[in-house]
């Protein structure tokens, strides 16, 4: 029996009837990789079966204390009905990308049972006309909730549920589990309640002290100190650090969502961004990608007539997991508040901004420590660090925007190919947009997840994306020298028509490009 850390614990309690705490992934499989070219239901169902004892979280559910005065803790459930958790479901003709979407969508806006270990999977057959996909393809839905994973554990997890060789239909050998935990009596519950009780207070000075600590350091291991982090020339007064704290303009984005979700995705080649690298090789992936994720913003909103003069702001995870990856740890995970720059037209402008904010942004928390708010997560009562988050955190960020590496060699289910996979994540109170990317054998596969009544027309927004990226690759084409320029020009962007209902297929991009 293990508790729930207080990140863990956190992303349990903002849910609410608006809003689901849990992520995904959609994958999408070609079959005829696999024996006699084709995946049948029980296959799945037993791929899952054969992996319940090798990765805890398919058997870990949750215990409640009583009145809510502690933490959760996990046990682990040795009776798994994998029926339960894995279904089977099938798109209606003509069995289209849009008619997918929707379909994610809808699932992705249903809660978790919490009775059950917090998973579910959906095997969606049906997607005949996909231009792109191989006759027979199939997509999985698998979804997790937030409080029993991260971004890089995610990633392992899809590692771990798949194999590098199509061949490669065997099954992992089961660990030998004893099944150990037991349900907890109410008084055994109580008295952990008050232990940890008890030991919040000094866990709570110690973390101010070397809070306290190290920002007070920030003079000597940062040059400039902390105004310069700020980006102050003089001491940061409360009144310099009020400004440093101002929320951003409203948009759209920033209301409370309702229950109902949208869900897009956009696929853009990873040697483009790297392309654009060798055109400015101080730019990271990441600062490609926000500048990306700006520009669509900034034209969609445009679009709308809602576009600010000030820049917006995104939350952007940054995970400090340390070699091990896989580690059971439970969620480690801090966050940055960043500048998105959609107050600026040109790109390389946009990009060179953003650049400064994700040093500035990294260089503040190495001083702080990018565990900060998990630390004090951990110290303050759950109460507590909910009405912060809601109060103070939340409010200073527009959208949240997340980018996570993920394999670069292509994977195989029982056997079937893995085409393609999209993180869909999370949208909540005050940031009802999420944009992550997650990179995938040679793609970078983009899912934009936001409120149905926010974002009406999710195709319109992914080709924002598409054309921000075009510009993007124009403009740092044209900042390199003429030869490389000539050979990296990209063809000018299409035109962004409006549209709710798009025919929008992320699969076929790199195809019509290629021709």
């Amino acid at each position: 029996m293990r508790q729930l850390s207080g990140t863990d614990s956190l992303f349990l309690r903002l849910e609410r009837g608006n809003q689901y705490m849990h992520v995904a992934g959609l994958g999408i499989y070609d079959p005829s990789t696999a024996p006699e070219g084709r995946v049948r239901f029980k296959d799945v169902l037993r791929f899952f079966q054969a992996r319940l004892d090798s990765l805890p979280l398919f058997r870990r559910r949750l215990v409640t204390v009583p009145l809510g005065l502690d933490r959760p803790y996990w046990i682990e459930d040795p009776d798994i009905d994998v029926e339960f958790h894995v279904r089977h479901i099938a798109l209606p003709q003509p069995g289209d990308w849009r008619q997918l979407c929707i379909q994610v969508a809808r699932i992705h806006s249903r809660p978790l049972d919490r009775s059950k270990p917090l998973w579910e999977a959906y095997v969606i057959e049906g997607l005949d006309n996909i231009p792109g996909l191989p006759a027979g393809s199939f997509a999985l839905y698998l979804k997790i909730h937030h409080c029993a994973v991260d971004g890089e554990a995610g990633t392992e997890l899809i590692r771990a549920i798949h194999s590098t060789l199509a061949e490669d239909f065997s099954e992992p050998a089961p660990r030998v589990r004893r099944y150990k935990d037991r349900m907890p009596t109410a008084p055994e519950l109580y008295l952990r309640a008050v232990a940890r009780g008890v030991s919040r207070v000094p866990g709570l000075v110690r973390l101010s002290a070397e809070t306290a600590a190290r920002v007070a350091g920030a003079g000597t291991a940062v040059p400039g100190g902390l105004s310069s982090l700020l980006g102050q020339q003089e001491a940061p007064t409360v009144a310099r650090l009020a400004e440093a704290l101002r929320k951003p303009p409203a948009t759209r984005f920033t209301g409370k969502v309702s229950a109902h979700r949208v869900v897009e995705v956009v696929d853009l080649p990873l040697a483009g961004f790297k392309t654009i690298r060798a055109s400015i090789p101080e730019a990271t992936i990441n600062d490609l990608f926000m500048t990306t994720v700006g520009g669509a913003l900034r034209r969609y909103l445009a679009d709308k007539g809602e576009l600010p003069e000030a820049t917006l702001t995104c939350m952007v995870p940054m995970s400090f997991r340390g070699p091990d990856k896989a580690a059971d740890v439970g969620n480690q995970i801090g966050m940055a508040v960043m500048p998105l720059h959609t107050e600026l037209h040109d790109p390389i402008d946009r990009l060179q901004e953003i650049r400064r904010g994700a040093a500035k942004a990294k260089a503040f928390n190495e001083v702080v420590g990018r565990d900060l708010a998990a630390r004090l997560f951990e110290v303050l009562p759950d109460a507590a660090s909910e009405l912060a988050t809601r109060r103070l955190v939340l409010p200073q960020m527009s959208i949240v925007v997340s980018n996570v590496r993920g394999p670069d060699v292509p994977l195989f289910m029982a056997g079937a190919r893995l085409v393609s996979f999209a993180p869909v994540s999370i949208a909540f109170d005050g940031l009802g947009l999420n944009v992550t990317g997650f990179s995938y054998h040679g793609t970078l596969w983009i899912c934009a997840v936001a409120c149905r009544d926010m974002l009406p027309d999710p195709a319109f927004f992914a080709d924002c994306l598409r054309v921000s990226f075009t510009e993007l690759e124009r403009a740092a084409a044209a900042t390199a020298p003429t030869d490389a320029a000539a050979s990296t020009q990209s063809a000018p962007p299409k035109a962004v028509r409006r549209r709710s209902r798009g025919a929008s297929n992320p699969l076929s991009t790199r195809r019509r490009r290629a021709t």
